[in-house]
């Protein structure tokens, strides 16, 4: 699409912004804050804030540690109990538990001058004593629906454990595997991303905050925090503008419109402007063009450490630049709490900063039903019934197999049947408990897991024969049980080997150099695929993995990622075929680690990349043009068509909607899911456009030989160039658009028309696609 007057200058106010002062307004619209004011709060809050102290509206701003995130409430001591007497406390976080939180909920509300409730706080990223699958292989779903319905039973479980609020989802979009926190993510795309952070919020937060099952969700980390240089976590992120808005951003202006109660800030820069203190990022983008009136909280310590970014010479420095910027809440770090005071004294025009924190903060709580049922979530008896349900076990398992993905299938060696005859499970991790649970586990432990092998020789059929050796672990260098482990493998009639990573090797702070399995792993393959037995791969792991011997050589290969409390008996629907496998890939997997980041979705650039090597063009001369796996691939035990698209109109001006249809049928003899992918691509445009860029998926459910439509309604505005923040760029020309079984396998295309050009206020990505299915 071309358009007809000059191109904006991208901006540079990222760079130039300097911490404390805010850029010119660029939005092309309003920039009002969308803050909770003396005007707009209400008269329960303003009372409230009328009546504080300068101390106590400090406390209200502070988030203490009640302990970590593995030794829980060990911080609540006696002194504790009259910190919140005085009304020092606004909030706790990893601690847990109906009776005693209700005992310090209790403290706060009848014997603080106040009275105000206090908000307790943890990490429930994917369950809270039942444990999900990890967000990376819930995101291999591609059904909101399942995201959503994880998200709900982990909300139910821990408000009955007197919890308020999570600090879930983890939207950031992550294109670089190193990046340890790629696990906690759903992968690379925005509009995928999107789609799951919404899903995930409406899960926790359901129809009524304050219904008492409920958890306040927490969009984190804003923004940019996935895209750290090198994927080294807490690095800088030194993207354009372009990119922070076209790709980073549109997930939490998702998160924004769905009603996310609170957002989190990121330990990162985007190009020298600390997240922390980007006032331009918060309350600018953030309240201003996307009018967020929610509860804005820092990540663990990051005001104080604005000091170390060289933003701030002092904590009472740090702390100004985060107020000023729109933090509410700080965690942990005490400067708020000790060191605002000093701030304000030497610029009293601090204080409306303040005002407007501790309002955001009593509207959180309020919004929560804090103030008129604070007891709501301390009732020991519902906690004890909440926990583990058979209800919760069995969505968990239902869940973690449909997040499984097939990478891999040679000769249909999947699934194994009642004539599979003497299976030798081989791997370490195919009885590591703790590895299902992942990081950010809550309160799941390793005994509530019933294990890969575990679930595997409960659901294979009768008269198939289970072995096992642990071969090697991926947390050891010892190679001493390889030779039992090849001994099973060529008694066997079949292998599955269980390789990967232990769940300590992806995460916060556990950025790899690597893309490869450790050595151990690696050298156990070898010799099992050696062998030259039916070798079936089970890849465990929090990230994309290089993985090009195995990719070649095994039978079958399956990316279990790390499964949960059910990851076992899952494991066992899938390998024996109960359920067919549609999970399908958020990220891509790159075939060496020097190949990454690699993204479907790159700018194809004056000389693309070209399959023949006696051209020049953008790509690496020792491999090929493409991932190992793309994004959007995985594999069914069945086969599915795609028929011919159907438009409801050759074209659509702004405003306006089209309508893509297209059938698809099941003609494999089995019952089995297909996920269809709508992506676009505009060809002609002011700036250089994406290669392909996802618009809408669809996870349909067909019978053998079942034919179903499914439709894409579809806004040009999903279509729009960035400009600036607030002011998106619809413009007049062809876009064409491809449906297909994922980004490198497309199986229909057409072009529409967009008739004139128009203006949209909301991230192109972000805005949701309509489906229809027949």
């Amino acid at each position: 699409m071309t358009l007809r007057i000059s191109v904006l200058a991208l901006s540079a106010a990222l760079a130039a912004c300097q911490p404390g002062g805010g850029p010119a307004d660029t939005s092309g619209g309003s920039t009002t804050q969308a803050s909770v004011t003396a005007e707009t709060a209400s008269p329960r809050v303003r009372e409230l804030a009328a009546q504080m102290t300068l101390a106590e509206k400090l406390g209200q701003l502070h988030q203490a540690a009640g302990g970590r995130s593995r030794n829980l409430n060990s911080r609540l001591t006696p002194d504790e109990l009259d910190r919140v007497r005085r009304g020092e406390i606004g909030s706790y976080l990893h601690v847990a538990g109906a009776a005693p939180l209700g005992e310090l909920q209790q403290v706060a509300v009848e014997e603080s001058r106040l009275g105000i409730p206090l908000l307790f706080a943890m990490d429930v990223v994917h369950g809270y004593r039942t444990i999900f699958p990890v967000p990376i292989a819930m995101a291999s779903t591609w059904d909101p629906e399942d995201l959503e319905r994880a998200s709900r039973i982990a909300a139910e479980e821990a408000s009955a454990a007197g919890l308020h609020w999570t600090f879930a989802p983890m939207i950031d979009i992550a294109r670089d595997p190193r990046w340890g926190r790629i696990v906690e993510g759903a992968g690379s795309d925005p509009y995928l991303g999107a789609r799951i952070a919404v899903a995930q919020i409406e899960g926790f937060q359901s129809d009524n905050l304050a219904a008492g099952d409920t958890l306040m969700a927490t969009a984190k980390h804003f923004g940019a925090y996935g895209a750290p240089i090198g994927g080294r976590d807490y690095g800088t992120a030194d993207i354009s503008e372009r990119n922070l808005h076209e790709i980073y951003l549109p997930p939490f202006h998702a998160a924004s419109e769905a009603g996310s109660a609170s957002m989190m800030t990121a330990f990162n820069d985007i190009a020298g402007v600390p997240s922390t203190s980007n006032e331009h990022l918060i309350d600018g983008v953030l309240r201003g063009e996307w009018g967020f009136d929610g509860l804005i909280v820092s990540d663990w310590n990051a005001i104080a450490e604005l000091i170390n970014h060289g933003v701030a010479d002092t904590r009472a420095d740090a702390g100004e630049l985060a107020l000023r910027a729109g933090v509410d809440m700080d965690m942990t770090s005490n400067v708020f709490a000790q060191d605002l005071a000093t701030a304000i004294e030497a610029d009293p025009g601090l204080m409306a900063d303040l005002d407007r924190a501790v309002m955001h903060v009593l509207t959180a709580k309020e919004r929560l039903g804090l103030f008129d049922n604070p007891m709501a979530y301390h009732d020991p008896e519902r906690e004890a019934a909440a926990m583990l349900t058979d209800a919760a076990r069995a969505e968990a398992r239902r869940i973690a197999a449909r997040s499984v993905v097939l990478l891999e299938n040679r000769g249909s060696a999947l699934p194994l049947g009642p004539d599979a005859g003497r299976i030798a499970v081989i791997g370490a991790l195919a009885e590591d408990a703790s590895t299902q649970l992942g990081s950010w586990r809550a309160r799941g432990t390793p005994e509530t897991v019933t294990g890969l092998l575990q679930g595997l020789r409960q659901g294979a059929p009768a008269g198939v024969e289970i072995t096992y050796e642990a071969g090697a672990s991926p947390t050891s260098d010892d190679l001493s049980g390889i030779a039992a482990a090849i001994a099973a493998a060529e008694a066997a009639d079949q292998v599955i080997l269980v390789v990967g990573e232990d769940y300590d090797l992806s995460g916060e702070a556990r950025s790899r150099s690597s893309l490869y399995m450790p050595d151990s792993q690696r050298a156990l393959a070898r010799a099992v695929l050696d062998t030259g037995r039916p070798v079936t791969v089970v890849l465990v792991s929090g990230r994309p993995l290089a993985i090009p011997d195995i990719a070649e050589r095994a039978d079958a290969v399956l990316a279990s990622w790390m499964l949960g409390v059910e990851a076992g008996p899952a494991l066992a629907d899938v390998i024996f075929g109960r359920v067919s496998p549609a999970g399908r890939l958020p990220v891509s997997f790159p075939r060496t680690t020097g190949q990454a980041p690699f993204t479907y979705s790159e700018n194809p650039g004056g000389r693309p990349a070209d399959p023949d090597l006696s051209r020049d063009s953008n790509r690496f001369h020792d491999l090929p043009i493409t991932p190992l796996y793309a994004f959007g691939h995985g594999l069914s035990y069945s086969e599915f068509e795609y028929g011919d698209i159907r438009l409801d109109a050759d074209s659509v001006a702004p405003g306006d909607t089209i309508r893509l249809t297209i059938p698809v049928t099941n003609t494999g003899d089995r019952a089995a899911d297909e996920v269809v992918q709508l992506y676009m691509r505009d060809p002609v445009a002011s700036v250089a456009r994406p290669r392909l860029e996802l618009r809408g998926f669809a996870r349909l459910a067909l019978g053998a030989g079942e034919t179903r439509s499914v439709s894409f309604i579809l806004d040009p505005a999903q279509f729009a160039v960035f400009q600036a923040p607030g002011d998106w760029r619809i413009e007049a020309g062809s876009v064409d658009l491809h449906v297909g079984a994922s980004s490198s396998d497309l199986r229909q295309s057409v072009t529409v028309t967009v008739s004139e050009a128009g203006r949209s206020r909301s991230p192109a990505a972000s805005i949701a696609t309509r489906i229809e299915v027949e």
